[in-house]
């Protein structure tokens, strides 16, 4: 029904930046919200930030400095760039999409992201 696709992790040195892209595709409507999430080792699942329909991106605690949503409305695509990334960075990045008038969750496989010399 809903189908999501990470892409754009991979190995960057510290100090370097990605661009990480979420595409939703599927039969639905309306994509009520897009999150992007993380897992780092040893923490628990954190909010970067989500999109909603209208209005402006909203983050998750200590994430807007270094992080950045943006959505491609014609595409269905949820983009998230990370800069100035640390080895404390180190983990999967996920998308979520809420769909079905507020009561359908799917999540991403996610995308491995690596900060490392």
């Amino acid at each position: 029904q809903v189908q999501l696709v990470e892409s754009g992790g991979g190995l960057v040195q510290p100090g370097g930046s990605l661009r990480l892209s979420c595409q939703v595709s599927g039969d639905f409507s309306e994509i009520n919200r897009m999150d992007w999430h993380r897992q780092t080792p040893g923490r628990q699942r954190e909010l970067i930030g989500y999109s909603l329909s209208a209005g402006p991106i909203i983050y998750g605690p200590s994430m807007k400095d270094r992080f950045t949503i943006s959505k491609d409305n014609n595409d269905d695509i949820l983009y998230l760039q990370v800069d100035n990334l640390g080895p404390e960075d180190t983990g999967v990045y996920s998308c979520k999409v809420v769909t079905e008038q507020w009561t359908r969750v799917d999540w991403g496989q996610g995308t491995q992201v690596t900060v490392s010399s």
